[in-house]
């Protein structure tokens, strides 16, 4: 899976995302202009030691991303779609797309992928989801439906024998 940021705004929703992409075997896009510089100390706290090991690439705009990747299946996330996240079936190769935190993603490219927008759900007078929310809802939809591929499913819990003091 790929998510896509264009031009976001705030390093620390970056920061949790790209954690977000490590942890999920996922690559992360970013359409300039971004609003911090990638070496912002906000975005390594953020993804923490992690940041070192996320699949990053940056593009100019849209249509420099478009060039490079084209075919590419590109779901938009915005309040502005018909279909609900969970109403498409996302394949393992799929992009997903977000847009920056105070506008989302401009109306223009919008309009021209109206069949690819998605929408989580909220109630009428929340204007958005935080950014990283946001991601992380729909990413891991989508993994979902690809049953996890590659992620560890089950962990182990590690019991501690403790002596009970009535038995001494």
């Amino acid at each position: 899976m790929h998510i896509i940021l264009h031009q976001p705004e705030m390093p620390a929703n970056t920061g949790n995302i790209g954690r977000t992409c490590v942890a999920t075997g996922t690559s992360l896009h970013l359409i300039e202009p971004l609003g911090f510089s990638l070496s912002d100390k906000y975005i390594k706290r953020a993804g923490m030691d992690y940041w070192p090991k996320l699949n990053v690439s940056r593009y100019m705009n849209f249509e420099e991303f478009q060039a490079c990747h084209p075919g590419a299946k590109v779901w938009m996330a915005t309040t502005k779609a018909k279909h609900n996240y969970t109403e498409v079936e996302y394949g393992p190769d799929d992009f997903l797309m977000f847009g920056r935190e105070s506008a989302g993603i401009p109306e223009e490219i919008l309009v021209e992928n109206e069949e690819n927008c998605i929408r989580i759900p909220m109630l009428p007078e929340i204007r958005s989801l935080n950014l990283s929310n946001a991601v992380a809802i729909v990413l891991y939809e989508a993994l979902r439906q690809q049953n996890f591929a590659r992620m560890q499913l089950a962990g182990e819990l590690h019991r501690l024998h403790w002596k009970d003091s009535s038995e001494e």
